[in-house]
């Protein structure tokens, strides 16, 4: 189990409210908590946060939300409710951060805009997470991953040259999107540093997703470029591909470098490639790249994957196995970084999930504990906030806490 604790990480006395849902803006929340922050989850009393219920149970329990509210504490608060605004809004007057992905207009409408959240702390910084944004024609349209994935030209790159347009089978923009929400706290709280003041992040989901494609927009600008599918193949480089083993296994070989892509060709008998003028060039070899899979291809089918690994190592070219999940836990790399942890659970005992993003020499991060049950900290978080035993009861009564 990683045994970091927020006495010893960067982020300790950084408070944060988790009042979004399903994957971006509670994965941004989960990876500051990872780090030391306080995080509260702020969840309905009566639709906790769908991610619960996402994926694979056992005996019940969702197992996706131990990964994703990891390192949270847990409230039930109901925002739309008067009683449920001014407690959060006693919340809000000690944090540091709020992360929500409502449609915009949601929290205004509740009387939680940035007015009343910066009045009440005007060095909050107040992450909004949404499908497109917090304005133009598209804001008020439910916005999730996969559209983003569709709108932002990933799908449209990604399958074979004369099959359908694919979509990832994970929360792929909604994972860069947390990233991305992440690292816009940490830089909007540098700028309060500077300031003295909070200020509004406005991640829009579809922006990210564009982001990490690359140069499309510059190629289609200077040159009227459009990148068409090219399945597992690259447009700028040669042999790229996955081919399958003797044993039916696979790989994935990748030539970005020059002197890589020659090292590929000795090794696979096929040294006369070497001496063509395309040879030379990424492009050049792209454009040949079915000879190229061909040889490549047909050397890998005559080898058992172990021998293919060796053999590519001893010649110090570039190969990767296609793990599934189980080669994934086996694999002594991951294991000599810990990226797989053991964090014991109140409910599950002991469960394996992913270790904190990355390692920092002198203030690591560490996971505390995995995703707690429903309002599990909602008499703890309120009366920390003053409110008495009664006071309590008396929301929970009315249905506003849970």
């Amino acid at each position: 189990m990683s045994d970091g604790t927020s006495s010893a990480a960067p982020l300790d006395r950084l408070r944060v409210l988790d009042c979004a849902t399903l994957f971006a803006g509670p994965l941004a929340a989960t990876m500051l908590g990872d780090f030391g922050a306080e995080v509260i989850k702020v969840e309905h009393p009566h639709k906790p946060d769908p991610s619960r219920g996402h994926g694979p149970s056992k005996d019940g329990i969702g197992l996706w939300w131990k990964l994703l509210g990891r390192n949270k504490r847990t409230i039930a608060l109901d925002l739309s409710r008067a009683e449920g605004r001014d407690v959060l809004l006693r919340l809000v007057a000690g944090a540091d951060v709020v992360v929500e992905n409502f449609r915009p207009g949601t929290l205004e409408r509740w009387g939680l805009g940035w007015e009343e959240l910066s009045a009440a702390n005007p060095r909050l910084v107040l992450a909004r997470v949404t499908g497109f944004g917090q304005f133009g024609p598209y804001a008020h349209r439910p916005g999730f991953g996969t559209l983003a994935e569709a709108m932002s030209g990933f799908a449209a790159l990604t399958g074979e040259p004369d099959g359908p347009p694919t979509l990832p089978p994970f929360g792929l923009a909604d994972s860069i999107a947390a990233l991305s929400t992440a690292y816009a706290v940490m830089t909007a709280l540098a700028g309060r540093e500077r300031t003295g003041r909070g200020q509004v992040v406005d991640m829009a989901i579809i922006e990210p997703m564009l982001t990490v494609l690359g140069p499309h927009p510059v190629w289609y600008d200077q040159l009227g470029y459009v990148q068409p599918r090219t399945g597992n193949r690259s447009a700028n480089n040669a042999p790229r591909n996955t081919y399958r083993t003797a044993d039916g296994r696979w790989v994935a070989v990748s030539t970005s470098a020059q002197s890589v892509a020659e090292r590929v060709l000795r090794l696979v008998g096929h040294p006369e490639f070497l001496a063509e003028p395309w040879f030379s060039t990424g492009a050049g070899r792209a454009a040949h790249a079915a000879e190229l899979d061909e040889a490549v291809g047909g050397w890998i089918a005559r080898h058992d994957r172990e021998e293919v690994l060796r053999a590519f190592e001893e010649a110090q070219a570039a190969v990767a196995p296609v793990y599934d999940i189980r080669d994934v836990l086996a694999d002594e790399q991951y294991r000599a970084l810990g990226s797989i942890t053991e964090v014991e659970d109140e409910e599950l005992g002991t469960v394996a999930m992913q270790n904190v993003l990355f390692r920092l020499s002198e203030t690591p991060g560490g996971i505390r504990w995995a995703g707690r049950g429903h309002g599990a900290d909602t008499d703890e978080v309120l009366s920390g906030l003053g409110l008495t035993r009664e006071q309590i009861d008396t929301l929970r009564e009315a249905g506003v806490v849970r």
